[in-house]
């Protein structure tokens, strides 16, 4: 990656993130506290903290621009509840302005430097988790029904199923060794293939012969699971997933969104009924839900329960990466399902862009090798695989990118539709606890044999 480059990624980041920031009304920067959501200018102040504490003051010995502040922009250091505190935090002007004045001593940074491995993996890595944030910002108004981001389009962007194309059905991955992570060298940074830890190091699988659907899940299909009255099946449910039916009852009856002889949830985070017919929300709107876009928003325990009434299984993580880089040794390896050019509107949802709501038989430009779409953006897909290191894992040098979500977190792939294209490819992990439905989840499935 080229200086030129570089900084057109921290451009476009910071306007990204000043754009779903200046746009929202200052009564909506006063979100109202969600466990699964951040006030949008701590986020804000949070992303200029990274910049400072792993560029400036790791390799420059930089103070901060208020050492006062430290301690409230760093997550480790202020509970998830006290971020709401505006008798503590600087209001949206003062936030900005340390925002501005962050990335324009980077800008400066990158222009005066060499830019030795060191130093660009450590400004890529900022940069990645900024966009992270961005992702966060998206699902936050999602999540307490503010407008769409700037830019959000629902106009179908990317071309549909065309004459002779698949009509959806499994796709055939054959029994073999494949490779799996990305191709970094042995040292801790690499000039060219980014990546981070938990994704290192590369390594061989051997995988026995597995049918995919080719498409994800669509709001069709799940409906259907709906309406058979899925949600009311215990033998459908694991143990795990009768214990978050539970617990999303007491929420719904705790927020007034549930009658009190209603047990469980009925349906999914953002669906209603209205006059007989599905609808889903869209931000601030309610629409009609949209049947042959993928169904999104849905907890590890929804899909796995769907699986079980679909007489199917969830794949696991290595099955899913196989089926979208098909990576080999020998071979040339595979970034993305169609191969290495970097993704676009073509091939993939992504940016905040489309919203998951186009068709599952869409983008057929960015097909993988066996023929399964959106495998990169549109949802982040569910696997059924717990999210652990990789034999041989090293940190990196943010220790806690990955370590404190192994275990209990279980692994979601390729990216969603408001993941930011620079930040995803196959390789990539993301963890999730198995109860987050406010996320844009969802899922794709396997045969059982």
């Amino acid at each position: 990656m080229h200086k030129a480059e570089l900084l057109a990624e921290l451009e476009n980041t910071r306007m990204r993130t000043r754009e779903l920031i200046t746009s929202l009304g200052e009564h909506q920067l006063e979100v109202p506290y969600h466990p699964g959501v951040n006030p949008p200018l701590w986020e804000m102040g949070h992303a200029a903290f990274f910049y400072e504490v792993f560029v400036f003051k790791l390799l420059d010995g930089d103070a901060s621009f208020d050492p006062s502040m430290d301690d409230l922009w760093d997550s480790f250091h202020i509970d998830h509840q006290d971020r709401w505190r505006r008798d503590i935090f600087p209001g949206l002007v003062k936030t900005l302005n340390y925002f501005d004045h962050v990335y324009e001593k980077m800008a400066h940074r990158i222009k005066s430097s060499q830019l030795s491995d060191q130093e660009l993996y450590l400004f890529r890595y900022a940069i990645y988790h900024q966009n992270m944030h961005i992702e966060s910002l998206v699902w936050c108004r999602q999540t307490v029904g503010y407008g769409p981001p700037p830019g959000t389009q629902f106009e179908r962007p990317a071309p549909g199923n065309r004459p002779g194309d698949s009509s959806g059905g499994d796709a055939r991955i054959p029994a073999g060794d494949w490779l799996i992570g990305m191709p970094v060298d042995s040292g801790q940074y690499a000039a060219e293939d980014f990546a981070f830890d938990a994704e290192k190091p590369r390594h061989g699988v051997t995988l026995s012969e597995f049918s995919m659907s080719r498409y994800l899940v669509s709001n069709r299909e799940f409906a259907e699971f709906v309406d058979d009255g899925g949600y009311e099946k215990p033998d459908l449910w694991s143990f795990g997933g009768q214990k978050w039916l539970r617990t999303e009852a007491d929420i719904a009856l705790a927020q007034g969104r549930s009658e009190p002889m209603l047990q469980t949830p009925k349906h999914p985070v953002y669906w209603r009924r209205h006059e007989g017919q599905w609808q889903e929300r869209l931000f601030d709107q309610w629409q009609a839900l949209s049947l042959d876009a993928p169904v999104t928003h849905v907890s590890y325990w929804e899909a796995e329960a769907y699986c079980r009434w679909a007489g199917r299984r969830l794949p696991t993580e290595q099955e899913w990466e196989v089926a979208a880089l098909g990576n080999r040794k020998n071979e040339a390896f595979r970034r993305y399902p169609w191969g290495n050019d970097l993704p676009d509107a073509m091939r993939a949802d992504m940016n905040a862009s489309g919203m998951a709501k186009n068709p599952v038989a869409d983008y057929p430009e960015g097909a993988s090798p066996f023929g399964c779409r959106q495998m990169i953006g549109t949802v982040w897909e569910w696997t059924s695989s717990q999210f652990l290191p990789y034999d041989g894992f090293r940190t990196d040098m943010y220790p806690f990118m990955s370590t404190l979500q192994f275990g209990d977190h279980k692994v979601s792939r390729g990216g969603s539709c408001a993941t930011s294209s620079c930040l995803i490819r196959g390789t990539y992990r993301q963890a999730y606890l198995p109860q987050r439905n406010d996320v844009y989840t969802g899922f794709r499935t396997c045969a059982l044999t």
